[in-house]
């Protein structure tokens, strides 16, 4: 899977243009937003909260364009709930975000 660094930033400009501020905020709105839902697939209690947490990750990823994550949040919801390996990609991913390096890393 190769994932672009700036998709997120990229589909932010195209929706509002260079309002560098509005972009600014619509980033902080997702990233927050996105915690939330890990922090959800963190601490759901049985199948059916994970894989809720994962397709609310995953719809809140499609509507920002940022597919990377999208697709990580797929293999949550289609895997084996709590499943570590992919939390801790979700996590990594969110981490990223939170530094403004997005997808940067080629590790995920």
């Amino acid at each position: 899977m190769a994932y672009d660094p700036g998709a997120l930033d990229k589909t932010l400009a195209a929706a509002v243009g260079e309002d560098s501020q509005l972009i600014a905020e619509l980033r902080t709105a997702f990233v927050d937003s996105a915690a939330r839902q890990a922090s959800a697939l963190h601490n759901a209690v049985n199948d059916h909260q994970w894989q809720a947490a994962a397709w609310r990750l995953k719809g809140l990823a499609a509507s920002f364009g940022v597919t990377d994550l999208m697709a990580l949040a797929d293999k949550a919801a289609e895997g084996k709930p709590f499943a570590k390996p992919i939390l801790d990609k979700i996590d990594k991913a969110l981490a990223s975000f939170e530094r403004g390096t997005a997808f940067g890393d080629p590790s995920y």
